[in-house]
This record gives C-alpha cells, sequence and structure tokens, in this order.
C-alpha cells in the first residue's frame, strides 16, 4: 500500500473485513498500531496493542459473529484521518441476530493505520 490514503483505501479495507481476511486486513495497520473495540470492560471498549494483538482482537471479532458483514458505508478522508460509517449485520455464536449503525476513527501515518476507534449505536 502506498502513503497515500485515499477513500478507496477506505473501502478496500472494509471488503477485506467482509472477507474475513485476517492477512489483508493487517496489512492495513502498523507495526504499532492501537485498536480499541466497540465493546468492552472499560469505557472506551477493549484496546489491543501492536499488530498481532489486533489481529487476536479481530478474529475473536469474526468467531462471535461468523457472518458478521459491514455495508451501506460512507468514507471520508481529512489528511491523516478517516472515517468509516456502515451498518453491521450478522448473528452470534449464540443465535442473536445484529443489525447496528456504526463508525470506525482512523488515524494513519506513512499510509498505514496507527489507530483504529470502532463505535456502534448501542440498541434497547
Amino acid at each position: 500500500m502506498s502513503e497515500q490514503v485515499n477513500v478507496e483505501t477506505l473501502k478496500d479495507l472494509l471488503e477485506a473485513f467482509n472477507r474475513h481476511d485476517l492477512d489483508s486486513i493487517m496489512s492495513y495497520f502498523a507495526d504499532d498500531c492501537i485498536f480499541y473495540m466497540p465493546r468492552g470492560a472499560k469505557p472506551r471498549g477493549d484496546r489491543y496493542v501492536g499488530k498481532a494483538k489486533v489481529r487476536a482482537g479481530l478474529a475473536s471479532r469474526f468467531e462471535g459473529i461468523p457472518d458478521v458483514h459491514y455495508g451501506k458505508d460512507q468514507h471520508w478522508i481529512c489528511g491523516d484521518l478517516g472515517v468509516s460509517e456502515w451498518t453491521l449485520t450478522g448473528t452470534t455464536k449464540s443465535g442473536q441476530q445484529l443489525e447496528v449503525r456504526g463508525v470506525d476513527l482512523l488515524e494513519f501515518a506513512g499510509g498505514k493505520i496507527i489507530r483504529k476507534d470502532s463505535f456502534w449505536k448501542i440498541l434497547e
């Protein structure tokens, strides 16, 4: 991937998520990346630091929601910051159907993701 980040970069990343292709997904991340999950024990969600831990965190997402898919997406870039808005659909391993609107806030350095912070709407 070149150092130039654009909307196509964000679309390609989302497609890698939809394929559940961890190798492709991780190619977008810097070695010292940080990923904040939308859920977790702390208000900001579970935090993973470094490619190996981010990969493990993402693998757990795919295990917990085996058919997870991100659609109805829009993307924006402003300098080294990116935003991806999407609707997550899928079924958890326990059988719960999900349809949640969410957003990823991304920070880039040298064309790679150094921080990804994911947010979901809370359904009641």
